[in-house]
């Protein structure tokens, strides 16, 4: 492995710059790449990232955060502690990035989560050339490949006479399945969370058009066929034994359908042909797996040039 990257127990460490990428453990500094809980850590005394992010953060854990965050556009070029850093749009979330380093004429893409689908909640997966490609491998098996979302989405069309509960993280999933909902089922009521309502509000603040929804009312939910009720994990599973409605569960992953009445494949992850777009497009000498097996990609890489870093309990 290149021995300017280290994977210590506090996370994933650039060494020149002396700063982690999406820390595991409070640490000094680090850039991270989206607002979502496990890529987060409270206690890092200097942070950077986008501006959606830090807002993102800061509504999550409200005063308890009290990391020193400076703020950067993407493709704005900065410095840590004198390494060039750069964010580009990883397309996984709004104020999602990817962050490019620059270290003695050799570039490092960290791609954080990241998908190549369209979402009209945040900007589109940026390409980049690099070096050292560090890349999640979340669904990288080459039997799973993403369905389109909008023809998953519009199965809810099917149930007009039914109210519907449809489990979904309550960031960055749950705005993305808000406005497919909005687009493609525009017959349906959409009603949130107190959870997600927060978040929704949050991403209008930064300019995202969320369209047709309402925070949950028992009375509307109780009084009106073809609802759609945006529920947390944790409350839709509350629902599992409910015979009045009708469950959904907005995930890439198919063991989390069970228990549904509906199946709703939707990832805001990449599957297989995503991860060889950008490794094809990146062209790097180095390819780092984690958060995930990555064998798969090592083995249909064999006969090219490319090395390759499997971390599969990272």
């Amino acid at each position: 492995m290149d021995n300017c990257i280290s994977f210590t127990e506090a996370g994933l460490k650039f060494i020149p710059g002396n700063f982690y990428l999406d820390p595991r453990k409070p640490v000094q500094h680090a850039v991270i790449t989206h607002a979502h809980s496990d890529h987060v850590t409270k206690g890092t005394e200097n942070i950077f990232c986008t501006a959606a992010t830090a807002d993102l953060i800061k509504h999550r854990y409200k005063s308890s955060f009290k990391s020193n965050i400076e703020l950067h556009e993407y493709h704005e070029t900065f410095l840590v502690n004198n390494i060039k850093v750069t964010l580009i749009s990883s397309g996984h979330m709004l104020g999602a990035a990817q962050v490019l380093i620059e270290h003695n004429g050799k570039k490092y893409l960290y791609t954080g989560d990241f998908k190549l689908q369209p979402d009209d909640t945040c900007p589109p997966y940026d390409f980049v050339k690099a070096d050292v490609l560090i890349t999640e491998a979340t669904f990288a098996n080459p039997e799973i490949n993403h369905p389109d979302p909008v023809t998953e989405i519009s199965k809810l069309n099917e149930y007009n006479n039914h109210n519907i509960v449809l489990g979904t993280y309550v960031l960055g999933k749950a705005q993305r399945v808000n406005q497919l909902l909005a687009n493609h089922c525009k017959d349906k009521i959409i009603l949130t969370h107190h959870d997600i309502t927060g978040f929704h509000r949050m991403y209008q603040r930064h300019g995202v058009q969320l369209d047709n929804w309402i925070p949950y009312s028992r009375r509307v939910f109780k009084q009106t066929k073809n609802c759609i009720y945006l529920v947390p994990p944790v409350t839709y599973k509350y629902y599992y034994r409910q015979p009045l409605v009708l469950k959904a569960f907005a995930s890439g992953w198919k063991h989390l359908q069970k228990g549904s009445d509906i199946q709703l494949l939707i990832s805001d992850h990449a599957d297989w042909d995503d991860l060889l777009k950008v490794i094809d497009y990146t062209q790097p000498s180095q390819v780092i797996t984690l958060h995930g097996d990555g064998r798969h990609l090592q083995n249909h890489y064999k006969n090219s040039s490319i090395e390759f870093v499997v971390l599969d309990d990272y």
